[in-house]
């Protein structure tokens, strides 16, 4: 995501921009894989090296307040950002905790077709996403490569 895209996403939720925000915003894109605050303090460094931890955390409670990104906590109780916020599920690796986007409109006409069956009583699903453990096999198995 470019700066000017990044600005414009944060002017459209109603927010003051500012550098900051545009730099952990965009890192976030950046980093692409779900990055952990961690990972993205790191990051952003590179170019803000002044930047504070304390600052980053505010900037990202903020975008997830304002739902410019997602929060998704992994088994291991890591908290990692998400900045796709299309509907979609995870695949997590319970091995490298790597997280991979997954989209399936057939599976996700299947659950809203379960649900809307079930009529859960007293319960409004404005939402289902799954988060899908397992691990991932390497080449050398024919499959996706961990990283």
């Amino acid at each position: 995501m470019n700066t000017a895209d990044a600005i414009e996403k944060i002017k459209q939720k109603g927010l003051r921009v500012t550098p900051q925000r545009v730099a952990v915003f965009q890192t976030v894109w950046e980093l692409n894989n779900h990055p952990t605050a961690e990972d993205i303090i790191r990051n952003i460094r590179k170019s803000h090296p002044s930047i504070s931890v304390g600052t980053v955390y505010k900037v990202l409670d903020t975008l997830v307040a304002s739902q410019l990104l997602e929060k998704v906590k992994t088994d291991k109780g890591t908290m990692r950002y998400d900045p796709i916020l299309s509907d979609h599920h995870h695949l997590y690796c319970k091995v490298t905790d790597r997280i991979v986007d997954y989209e399936d409109p057939e599976l996700d006409k299947m659950l809203e077709a379960f649900f809307s069956k079930k009529k859960i009583e007293n319960f409004a699903i404005s939402d289902i996403k799954l988060e899908i453990t397992g691990t991932f096999k390497t080449k050398a198995h024919g499959k996706q490569k961990n990283g």
